[in-house]
């Protein structure tokens, strides 16, 4: 069985505070975009290892024990130790480290498979309960419909956004951004409009008022992805910003555009 886990943008990111628990208190919404990973599971009869892990694509460094895949296999197989051992298979397509979700959404969509392949019968909430513990972005995935999200980013809103009529384009220029550092950069004492409502003003709104702190600190510390982003705006987007903590930079256009664009060869650039 195979499914097509996809990435995200934020629209606005506030962040909040530091709660108790290490995490911070946000404010985003969360719009999924087509641009898709490859998860495939099928059943194996390995006596030896609940599950054989391969993958192809973007490369994943680290340990494959921390693969959000293979912890989502373990998460399900406490609840459900009749799980049957496994083949599973991730294509990496989206970048990595990026403020797209990739991690996260191909944690989600495998308990999600998982669910259907074996007839475990899970309901939405339930898993979307469960993809916590993989991760804050993973309960978006789980119902996967822009939403605005508040706590950690678990608490969703299903809200009325439809963006199918603008074209939207992907920038990410090989920059990695350490998130802890970014969230440490932050200045949390600022004052924030409600996200909410300026998500439901006129897209055209959007570039005085649609913010995202992680840009302060960020565009400081690497002012490529700032030029980055005025460039988008230069070329005719209506709206352009940071998506999560960085480094991909998003554009909504009217309209593709009709010359090819030039960026370096190491950048990502995709429309979705």
């Amino acid at each position: 069985m195979v499914a097509f886990p996809n990435a995200k943008i934020n629209l606005g990111l506030h962040i909040l505070g530091k709660r108790n628990d290490g995490f911070h208190d946000l404010a985003t919404v969360f719009v999924p975009i087509k641009l898709h990973d490859v998860v495939e599971v099928v059943e194996s009869d390995n006596e030896i290892n609940s599950i054989e892990y391969s993958q192809t694509g973007v490369d994943i460094n680290g340990d494959v024990n921390d693969n959000l895949c293979v912890k989502a296999y373990h998460l399900l197989k406490q609840d459900f130790p009749h799980l049957p051992a496994v083949k599973m298979h991730l294509h990496k397509k989206i970048p990595m480290g990026a403020g797209l979700g990739g991690g996260s959404a191909d944690g989600a969509f495998m308990l999600n498979l998982l669910n259907k392949k074996f007839n475990l019968n899970v309901d939405l909430d339930t898993l979307a309960k469960l993809s916590l513990q993989l991760g804050s972005d993973c309960p978006f995935f789980i119902y996967n419909k822009p939403a605005y999200a508040t706590g950690r980013g678990e608490i969703l809103t299903q809200i009325n956004l439809d963006l199918t009529k603008y074209n939207i384009l992907i920038v990410n220029p090989a920059i990695h951004i350490n998130t802890g550092w970014a969230f440490k950069s932050l200045e949390l004492a600022q004052i924030h409009n409600d996200l909410l409502e300026i998500i439901h003003e006129p897209i055209e709104t959007w570039k005085s008022d649609l913010k995202n702190d992680f840009e302060v600190p960020i565009f400081t510390a690497y002012p490529e992805i700032a030029h980055l982003k005025q460039q988008l705006y230069d070329l005719g987007a209506i709206y352009s910003a940071m998506s999560g903590s960085g480094s991909t930079v998003f554009a909504i256009f009217e309209n593709k555009l009709k010359e090819e664009i030039k960026f370096p060869n190491s950048y990502y650039v995709k429309w979705v």
